[in-house]
C-alpha cells in the first residue's frame, strides 16, 4: 500500500488559447508538508484549485488516497489569502458553523479547544471587525483545523499580513502542525516561508507551468533562516527562479 496521500498525474489546464498548467506530476506523502513556489502568474493557484477539486483539469488526474478526485470533499480544507471568516458571526460561532453537519460529538468543547490552540482564548464573543488582521487569520486557521481535515490546502494565506505578523503566523502554524498530523500543500511566493515550513519545495516554471526543480528541506524544527544550510537552499531556489 502506497503512503502517498495525493497523486497529481500529468495535469494540464488552459483558459481558451492560454495554456496555464502543462503536464504537472508529483506525489505528496501522508503527513508531508509540500510548498509550491513560482513566478507571479505562473499558475500556482490554478494548480492548487485543481488538486483541491474546485477546478477541473483539461488533462490528467488527481488521486486522493488512490481515488480519483472529481470535486471538493470534506477531507480537505482551503485557506486562502482572501479569508473566509463570516463577519456577522463571533469567533466561537464561526467555528461552530464549520462544525455544523459534521459527526463530531462535543462541538462546543472542540471549538473551545481550537480557539485556545490558536491563542484566542478570551475572544470567543468578539466579531471579526473587532480583531486585528493576524487574529482574523488565527480564526480562519482554527475554523479549518476544528473539522479535523486530513489535507490543508493553503494559497498564500499570510500574504496580506505585515512581515512580522506573517512570521508569527508561520511559527504558530508550525507549532500546531507539530501537535496534529495534517498533509499540507502550500502555495507561496515567499521562498523563506517555504523553507521555514515545508518538508519539500517544488519550484514552478513561468506559464505554462511545469515543475522545474524539487528541493528537500533537511532541517529540524524549529528552523532558523540564518542557518547556513537554509541560506544555501534559499540561494539555490532563487537561482532556479531566475533571481
Amino acid at each position: 500500500m502506497s503512503d502517498n496521500k495525493i497523486i497529481v498525474d500529468d495535469i494540464s489546464k488552459g483558459f481558451g488559447e492560454l495554456s496555464v498548467v502543462d503536464g504537472v506530476s508529483f506525489d505528496v506523502r501522508d503527513g508531508e508538508f509540500v510548498a509550491i513556489v513560482g513566478p507571479s502568474g505562473c499558475g500556482k493557484s490554478t494548480l492548487l484549485n485543481i488538486i483541491a477539486g474546485f477546478e477541473r483539469a483539461d488533462r490528467g488526474a488527481v488521486r486522493i488516497d488512490g481515488v480519483e478526485r472529481i470535486g471538493p470533499s470534506r477531507n480537505g480544507i482551503m485557506i486562502s489569502q482572501q479569508g473566509s471568516v463570516f463577519p456577522w458571526l463571533t469567533v466561537h460561532e464561526n467555528l461552530m458553523f464549520g462544525l455544523s453537519g459534521t459527526s463530531h460529538g462535543d462541538k462546543a468543547g472542540l471549538a473551545h479547544r481550537y480557539i485556545e490552540m490558536v491563542g484566542l482564548a478570551g475572544f470567543e464573543a468578539a466579531y471579526p471587525h473587532e480583531l486585528s488582521g493576524g487574529m482574523l487569520k488565527r480564526v480562519e486557521i482554527a475554523r479549518a483545523l476544528v473539522v479535523r481535515p486530513e489535507i490543508l490546502y493553503m494559497d498564500e494565506p499570510f500574504s496580506a499580513l505585515d512581515a512580522l505578523m506573517s512570521l508569527r503566523m508561520q511559527t504558530e502554524l508550525r507549532r500546531i502542525l507539530d501537535e496534529e498530523r495534517h498533509t499540507v500543500l502550500l502555495i507561496t511566493h515567499d521562498v523563506e516561508e517555504a523553507i521555514f515550513l515545508a518538508d519539500r519545495i517544488l519550484v514552478l516554471s513561468p506559464r505554462p507551468t511545469t515543475i522545474s526543480a524539487t528541493f528537500h528541506v533537511d532541517l529540524p524544527h524549529p528552523r532558523k533562516l540564518s542557518d547556513p544550510k537554509a541560506q544555501e537552499l534559499r540561494e539555490a531556489i532563487l537561482k532556479k527562479l531566475g533571481l
